[in-house]
């Protein structure tokens, strides 16, 4: 943060930190660590005592890791939420029968969060993994959200978050994605056509809850060489579509 919040504690705000940056540095020694986050090397290692006493660290001769506690809250966070739950073994389901790399994904923060991800037997591998967080403005399930989220809460999140591009194809315009956003609304499917990865297409489409309101997205992705033709514009569309539908039906029953 650059200005801090009156209601953040500087403590906290500081062992958060030091937990991103372990994650990001895949583990790291006290002086590593301090240079990377521009401490002194006394205040990291106060707070990795406190986190190590509370078994968020552990460690390993010199250097921390994130210890296996986030794990166990992680598939907390994963299931909390029935409709995540009921979602898993439908995102397994479409690995399975397109080939494909299948997740399903919510909004948090302005941002596309993986809840679930399963990869078919020739799908395409990439460093976004589970609980990865992107912009939506470039992925399929984000604008599949994004299309039924009242407009004014769409523009928070573009005011918040901005229209970065990723790729040549990156819609970056706001009005653009408004009409977009628009059209998307209308088939009830969103395409993301080498917009956040040169080379790999997604389809998603939204999953609605009793109320109308967006749960979250179901998507399929794939290299541009698989996904072009009626497999791109019509059988995966279709088959996100009934999946989604029978996730809704689960959800609003269970």
């Amino acid at each position: 943060m650059s200005r801090q919040d009156p209601n953040t504690v500087n403590a906290v705000t500081t062992a958060i930190r030091v937990v991103e940056a372990l994650y990001e540095l895949d583990g790291a020694r006290v002086t590593a660590l301090a240079d990377h986050l521009d401490m002194p090397k006394s205040s990291v290692h106060r707070h990795l005592s406190t986190l190590d006493e509370a078994n968020y660290v552990s460690r390993e001769g010199e250097t921390y890791y994130l210890s296996l506690q986030f794990l166990e809250l992680g598939d907390y966070v994963k299931r909390r939420d029935p409709i995540r739950r009921l979602a898993i073994p439908k995102v397994e389901e479409l690995a399975e029968r397109t080939g494909e790399r299948a997740q399903f994904v919510v909004e948090e923060h302005g941002y596309v969060r993986y809840v679930h991800r399963a990869s078919g037997e020739g799908a395409v591998k990439t460093l976004s993994g589970t609980g990865k967080r992107i912009r939506m403005h470039a992925l399929a399930g984000g604008k599949a959200i994004l299309a039924h989220l009242p407009e004014p809460e769409v523009g928070a999140i573009l005011d918040r978050r901005g229209l970065p591009a990723f790729t040549e194809d990156t819609i970056t315009d706001r009005d653009a994605l408004f009409e977009e956003l628009a059209t998307i609304r209308e088939r009830g499917v969103a395409f993301d056509d080498g917009e956040c990865v040169a080379g790999l297409r997604a389809v998603g489409v939204p999953v609605r809850g009793p109320d109308d309101e967006v749960l979250g997205a179901l998507t399929v992705a794939g290299p541009t060489h698989r996904l072009q033709g009626d497999v791109f514009e019509a059988e995966i569309p279709e088959l996100l579509l009934g999946t989604a539908n029978e996730l809704e039906l689960k959800y609003a029953y269970e």
